[in-house]
């Protein structure tokens, strides 16, 4: 299930808010909210949103998490296309075995992306990408 279906069942079940409760809140349809919380659903609209925050009147930490939690569960992911052709065959390796990670391998993978965090600025990226001429560089 997505992050945002947990949160927004979470939330409601912390206020004792039924669906129908919360659809007569914010104007949505309960099955709307039902598909949501069960992750049928993408993420929300950023309308949804501001309707769900307002309605349950998330402030601070609490509503910084939904925000959070709504873009996590995007499901789709666009790439530059001068990106370095690893990081396409990266991503092509990672859409053939992401049903089949353990939570092990997961969990794996997230602290590897997070390793540049801890190199602070000290860490240099190396070039990869292609340095393409403006046209007033190119002389023909």
């Amino acid at each position: 299930m997505n992050p945002f279906a947990c949160l927004l069942h979470t939330i409601r079940m912390q206020r004792g808010i039924r669906q129908t409760e919360l659809s007569d809140l914010i104007g949505y349809e309960q099955t709307y909210i039902s598909a949501l919380e069960i992750g049928k659903k993408g993420p929300p609209t950023p309308e949804f949103v501001e309707k769900l925050i307002t309605a349950l009147d998330l402030k601070g930490e609490e509503r910084e998490h939904l925000l959070k939690a709504v873009e996590a569960s995007n499901r789709k992911l666009v790439i530059d296309s001068d990106m370095p052709q690893d990081v396409f065959w990266m991503l092509q390796e990672l859409r053939d075995r992401v049903s089949d990670l353990t939570l092990a391998e997961i969990q794996l993978i997230r602290q590897v992306l997070k390793l540049k965090e801890s190199y602070g600025n000290s860490y240099v990226e190396p070039g990869y990408r292609l340095h393409r001429r403006k046209k007033m560089e190119a002389q023909m």
